[in-house]
């Protein structure tokens, strides 16, 4: 997010072109909240009893695919296509291999991390990510936090913890247990591997927005290299999870594409706050995901609202307030 200071009398020209600046960055921000809140909802709507019927790699592969295409397409249409003309430097290309990489090392200890800890704590826990991007973010691209802003930073935190522990809560009542309290289970080898998690995620986002705004390249090429590298890791991934009796696009439906075509939005829609604006603005899309991915399942799947919902919401109103403000 952009926050734009007027300094003296600015003309009325001016003034409509930070109005402007500030509503596109609006709806932006906006969509990719919905996008990101409906992801959850229309996985659970492409289950076919209670079993997601398609090859979750595969969705990646296509996903990267599809933001991939949509580089070059940008890249043609906006006259950038000479610069495929010719080979590009190994120096250049080569620090777009590093986010492809931790991203597929991610995905692999979500998977792992199951074995040493159960789903709800992975939940609760996974919110530590928001603080490990934060202070990595200032560690590596020396953007020196406020008090204010790193209290932000503690509240995003708390409505994540919140949002999950609550969701967990109503979810043993509905289970009738409640009164054996949230059974939450983690090992002290689970408890690394989610901090190593939580870094590398974190790491993941400040290195990709390092490279995006430290190289003078059109974003859509820079989206291109990005994005050939994760078609080449995740599709090799992905030919070694397929397995024999299923087909790669087996039981995609209307819906899959759907998340394939939001997801790949999504994408490009985050490297273009990750090269105009900050990994935080990144952090307050995710968070406010989460709202819009309790609404959703309400209105959509009819999931019970938590009594506790405008906690989590009321946190993060507050930490927009402090951050984008002090």
């Amino acid at each position: 997010m952009i926050v734009i200071h007027n300094v003296g009398h600015s003309s009325p020209t001016g003034s409509r072109r930070q109005w402007a600046k500030r509503i596109k960055w609006g709806v932006l921000l906006v969509l990719m909240v919905l996008i990101y809140g409906s992801h959850a909802p229309l996985i659970t709507l492409t289950k076919v009893d209670g079993h997601i019927p398609f090859n979750a790699s595969s969705c990646v592969v296509m996903i990267e695919l599809a933001k991939l295409l949509i580089s070059l397409l940008s890249l043609i249409l906006t006259g950038g296509a000479s610069a495929l003309r010719v080979p590009p430097r190994l120096l250049l290309v080569g620090p777009y291999a590093v986010p492809a990489v931790l991203y597929a090392l991610n995905n692999n200890l979500v998977v792992l991390m199951q074995a040493y800890m159960d789903p709800s704590s992975y939940q609760i826990l996974s919110n530590l990510k928001i603080a490990s991007t934060a202070v990595l973010y200032s560690l590596c691209l020396g953007k020196r936090l406020r008090r204010a802003q790193w209290f932000a930073v503690g509240l995003l935190v708390a409505a994540g913890v919140c949002h999950s522990y609550s969701s967990l809560a109503l979810e043993d009542v509905e289970g009738a247990n409640a009164e054996e309290g949230p059974r939450l289970h983690v090992t002290a080898w689970g408890l690394f591997l989610v901090l190593l998690y939580c870094c590398v995620s974190g790491l993941a986002a400040v290195y990709t927005e390092r490279v995006l705004k430290s190289q003078k390249l059109p974003l859509s090429l820079q989206n291109l290299y990005l994005y050939l590298f994760g078609v080449a890791i995740n599709g090799l991934s992905s030919l070694s999870s397929v397995t024999g009796d299923k087909s790669f696009l087996e039981g995609y439906s209307w819906v899959v594409w759907v998340i394939i075509a939001g997801q790949a939005a999504n994408g490009l829609l985050m490297s273009v706050v990750l090269k105009h604006g900050s990994g935080i603005t990144r952090l307050f899309v995710i968070s406010s995901s989460m709202l819009v991915n309790a609404l959703l399942s309400w209105l959509i799947l009819g999931l019970q609202l938590t009594p506790f919902f405008p906690l989590p919401v009321t946190l993060i109103g507050l930490a927009a307030c402090l951050y984008y403000r002090y």
